[in-house]
């Protein structure tokens, strides 16, 4: 299997920042969104949350999001129901020069929460309005997080610094404040990890533990506070990355915000040496494990699946007491040094071979049961992902993108003069699957509502993935494969063509979704009226049909739903959005409701217009045909 190098890679990444030759402003927001998209897993952030800096005053933040976790479908599941804010400083090229930039940027950034810079940007001024509320509001499952976007990892002679920044923004800010750091080289790292090159350089880390082998397969036994702590720090010197261990594990840290954190943290620092009979312990997959030594081994490939939370809190009072730096001799510090190396931590070590993503996703998911954790947090590499994408490609040439920044890969690999394989495979376009399935549900099952507020039910485990996956569509019966994926792909572009999405204006900026809904419901009421069949397969073949060439029937059809949409969301149109029932006072709630399309009752209006474009579509103009008339002709060309 081909991958190009970080270098290689580096350079297709940043194409789509630099192209145009944008302003210096324009090039950080867009390095620091691109960045974010890939890193972060946004299951339920909305385009809207989205801010970014319009240039000088800024108070030093560069682009800003909002994560609210507590609006998940799942939330009643989740033990976390905190929000997050995430301010970023976007250090792209010249912008970062090290541990200096690190520590003023940082510095600068939480003075202006604290009323200490002024801002002259509008925008800047609203954001900082927003966070401040936000932190009058917040309780200890919400927490703001600064995080430094740069091009290449921080070095590690300047992690001190982001502990420095840590540890100031939290004695002016509370618990409630941390820090993060990403670049290029953590996601190129990740995405090396999920291909089987990632296999080519095995990572070796020693660990020292009183581990006792139940088998070929398993260590259990116990590792010390201390020699934990060293496991990890050696870890990330190797890695330059702390969190990656983490990267199977089904979530994050969620830091001392979440109580259980907050107590683990209290043992840690007054009694380490009883940590160990409080506490349930941690599960490490590797691909394999030598015995180094009476009570020492090497630990190859390894992951926490189970037990990011006591990891970490382990990792942050251990770093805060023994990475402080100073050549003396602190007693208090000894003294509780002594103890941590009496504490200890219960561990389970499994080997699941090279080749073990399947026995790792059941080990995750098994020793996660005694959790609160939802379907989604359980997401890989499908199977069904995984064969779509090579017959999406094999059968229309479109790179179906199932792992974050594989598309910059692959773009990295087509290139000429770095090209390792000659008949290699080239593309010209790509989609994000999960997009691509939020797309189908929306118009296909008559899901835009929920499409537009979430992606957590729209990837494996999902509920509505398994639905499309089990055909479990009462009405329109029909197996699902990457001719849909590829007819989704094919709408997606028509919304883009037509400004639907985030830069769009007032009535499309936040519709993409619902214009993708009524596109396919026009189109499914010329399939009936004709009395074609109109089953969901059927309908994917209408579209790749009418828009996989410029077309009267392909302009007809997306005039009138772009027009359809415009006028309902007519501020004055007695008839439109406005004047919906179960509207209220929140626009962005409403268009992201369940209910919206999946239960026109709701939504009086929609549907009443709905009818009346119906109706519309059999109307001829000026003696011309029909619209219905000219998109039956395109359809009933395609009968086959």
């Amino acid at each position: 299997m081909q991958f190009p190098t970080y270098e290689e890679y580096r350079e297709s990444w940043l194409e789509s920042v630099k192209y145009d030759e944008p302003s210096t402003v324009k090039l950080g927001n867009r390095f620091a969104e691109k960045i974010l998209m890939q890193w972060f897993e946004y299951d339920d952030i909305d385009l809207d949350d989205f801010v970014f800096s319009d240039g000088a005053g800024d108070g030093g933040i560069d682009a800003a999001v909002l994560n609210r976790k507590n609006e998940s479908i799942n939330s009643e599941n989740d033990t976390v129901s905190g929000d997050t804010w995430y301010l970023i400083q976007s250090k792209y090229g010249s912008s970062y020069t090290g541990a200096r930039t690190i520590l003023e940027e940082g510095v600068k950034v939480i003075e202006t929460l604290t009323g200490k810079n002024e801002i002259r940007s509008s925008v800047s001024k609203g954001l900082i309005e927003k966070v401040n509320n936000f932190r009058r509001c917040a309780n200890e499952n919400d927490r703001i997080v600064l995080v430094f976007a740069t091009v290449d990892p921080i070095e590690e002679r300047d992690w001190q610094y982001i502990e420095q920044v840590r540890e100031f923004g939290r004695n002016k800010l509370g618990s409630i404040f941390d820090v993060q750091c990403v670049s290029i080289r953590t996601i190129y790292e990740r995405l090396l990890e999920e291909t089987a090159l990632a296999h080519e350089k095995m990572l070796s880390v020693e660990l020292a533990g009183n581990l006792t082998e139940a088998g070929s397969e398993l260590l259990i036994g116990s590792i010390s506070l201390i020699n934990f702590y060293d496991f990890l720090k050696s870890y990330r010197d190797k890695t330059g990355d702390p969190d990656r261990i983490f990267e199977k594990n089904v979530r994050k840290f969620l830091g001392g915000r979440v109580k259980v954190n907050k107590v683990m943290q209290e043992t840690l620092k007054s009694t380490p040496e009883r940590f160990g009979l409080f506490n349930n312990g941690i599960t490490i997959v590797v691909s394999d494990f030598l015995r180094t030594g009476p009570n020492s081994f090497e630990l190859i490939e390894p992951y926490i699946v189970n037990g990011c939370q006591t990891s970490r809190s382990i990792w942050e009072v251990c770093h805060s007491k023994l990475g402080c730096g100073g050549s003396g001799v602190n007693q208090h510090i000894e003294n509780w040094r002594r103890s941590a190396e009496n504490g200890c931590i219960v561990a389970k070590i499994a080997k699941v071979g090279i080749d073990g993503e399947a026995l790792l996703n059941d080990i995750t998911r098994f020793t996660n049961s005694q959790n609160t954790i939802r379907d989604k947090d359980f997401v890989s590499l499908d199977a069904s992902f995984r064969q779509w994408s090579k017959e999406v490609g094999d059968r229309y040439n479109l790179f179906l993108e199932i792992q974050r920044g594989a598309w910059e890969s692959q773009k990295a690999l087509q290139k000429p003069k770095l090209k390792r394989d000659i008949t290699s495979k080239e593309f010209k376009i790509f989609a994000n699957a999960t997009e691509l399935m939020k797309i189908y549900s929306a118009g296909w099952l008559d899901l835009p509502g929920l499409a537009y507020r979430t992606n957590g039910p729209f990837i494996p485990g999902g509920q509505v993935f398994k639905r499309v996956i089990n055909c479990q569509n009462e009405i329109y019966l029909d197996s699902f494969g990457a001719k849909d994926l590829y007819a989704a792909y094919l709408l997606q572009e028509v919304a883009k063509r037509n400004n639907f999405g985030k830069q769009g204006h007032l009535s499309r900026g936040r519709t993409k979704f619902l214009f993708i809904f009524v596109l396919i419901t026009l189109l499914r009421e010329v399939a009936i009226r004709e009395e074609l069949p109109y089953t969901n397969s059927k309908i994917s073949d209408y579209v790749i049909r009418l828009f996989s060439c410029n077309s009267d029937s392909q302009v007809e059809l997306e005039q009138i739903s772009t027009g359809f949409i415009d006028e309902y969301f007519r501020e004055h149109n007695e008839y439109g959005v406005y004047k919906e029932p179960k509207l209220g006072s929140d626009m962005f709630y409403f268009i992201k409701s369940e209910f919206l399309g999946k239960n026109l009752e709701q939504t009086p209006n929609l549907r009443d217009s709905l009818i009346d474009e119906k109706r519309s579509l059999t109307r001829s103009h000026n003696g011309n045909l029909s619209s219905r008339a000219v998109i039956a002709k395109a359809l009933l060309e395609s009968k086959s």
